[in-house]
């Protein structure tokens, strides 16, 4: 039988080589509860961060869908209240035309002030349908111009659709389209309402068909309401699913990075009592040696 020959040396390394494992596990306890995080770098777990790191990248996506319906709710916010003020200001053109319809009642001197102020009311729309949202008119379709109408009521917009992503393979326009809010051509509101006005000095008999054709406009600015309020509740839906959703990629983030506090701080204690016992331990059996009594 062969005995392995034990030394004061070899005793002194490997106490002194459990001790440092008990330090840099007692370092290790301590940095994770100082810094709130199981996670400090990839090599504490390879899974953990590579899942740390999926649930960030879709935590940014979330967040960029959040920018997204920010932005097109201001759009369509901007929009409807210009709307609301379009049909209004619409509302009231109808009552004037009506009122210069009515020749019986009306002198000519009361219908070329009835006319005047119809007249006013065109160019307050013109300004109405020139609204822009952070310099860009909202009823250019997706013409980036600085107006949607000229002075003269000219179109300046063009077609298309002014697009934000706000959720995953989901678009949503939040622009409008000039043409189809105010119309076009002989029913356009602006040449509407300025025959209405030329009638009014000059041919009140035309007034009925320039009613009809009012009518036709304020369908038409009805429909778009409609179709903004409910294009601004879709964005709406979808910046409450995008906010939810970040709330629970970042709880399940915290599950795998952040520590657990009371089992965190239950950890230190005993590493902190294995310590210390170990320091006691390593007093008892580190005993002077014959070296020391010959000093």
């Amino acid at each position: 039988m062969s005995y392995m020959r034990v030394t004061e040396r070899s005793i002194s390394t490997r106490v002194l080589n459990n001790l440092q494992g008990n330090i840099s596990r007692l370092d290790d306890i301590q940095n994770r509860l100082s810094g709130g995080k199981q996670l400090s770098r990839p090599s504490d777990s390879p899974a953990g961060t590579t899942s740390a790191l999926s649930l960030r990248s879709e935590i940014r996506t979330q967040e960029q869908y959040t920018r997204n319906t920010e932005d097109g709710l201001g759009w369509l916010g901007t929009i409807d209240t210009a709307l609301t003020s379009a049909s209004s200001q619409v509302n009231r053109a109808r009552e004037l035309a009506l009122r210069g319809a009515s020749t019986g009642s009306t002198d000519e001197a009361a219908r070329r002030a009835l006319a005047t102020e119809i007249r006013n009311i065109r160019d307050s729309l013109i300004g109405v349908a020139n609204t822009t949202y952070l310099g860009r008119p909202v009823f250019a379709g997706s013409a980036s111009g600085t107006e949607a109408y000229a002075a003269d009521g000219t179109y300046k917009g063009q077609g298309g659709e002014v697009l934000r992503t706000i959720g995953d393979n989901t678009k949503i326009a939040v622009n409008s389209d000039g043409e189809q809010v105010f119309g076009s051509g002989n029913t356009q509101l602006f040449k509407v309402l300025t025959d209405i006005a030329d009638h009014l000095e000059n041919d009140p008999s035309a007034l009925s068909g320039d009613l009809a054709r009012l009518d036709t406009s304020i369908s038409r600015m009805r429909n778009e309401v409609a179709d903004v309020g409910a294009r601004y509740n879709r964005v709406t839906e979808m910046r409450e699913t995008a906010d939810s959703r970040i709330l629970s990629l970042k709880t399940q983030l915290s599950d795998i990075e952040d520590i657990d506090l009371p089992q965190t701080i239950t950890e230190l204690t005993l590493q902190q009592t294995a310590y210390q016992a170990a320091l006691a331990a390593t007093a008892k059996v580190v005993q002077p040696s014959l070296v020391d009594f010959l000093k």
